[in-house]
């Protein structure tokens, strides 16, 4: 089994938090621009193949982060649909 599919089932239980408010929240959550510009300078990086270590670790961080949003997201969106 994949990370994302462990955590898509550790997170099933937050469904039963969620409330329309805060779904529409989750659904419309996005990076700030700073974050977004360094996510945009990282993703160029990486297809230039000139990521630092450390900016691949910083990279893979980020990647990290935005599936676990992206997870909750789809429960957010999965929840609207079903109210």
């Amino acid at each position: 089994m994949s990370t994302t599919a462990y955590i898509n089932r550790f997170l099933e239980p937050v469904v039963d938090a969620f409330t329309p408010e805060l779904a529409h929240k989750i659904v419309n959550l996005k990076a700030d621009p700073e974050l977004q510009a360094r996510v945009n300078e990282l993703a160029e990086k990486a297809n230039e193949g000139s990521l630092t270590a450390e900016e691949d670790a910083e990279y893979k961080s980020i990647i990290q982060a935005a599936d676990l949003v992206s997870i909750i997201q789809s429960k957010a969106r999965r929840y609207l649909t079903q109210s």
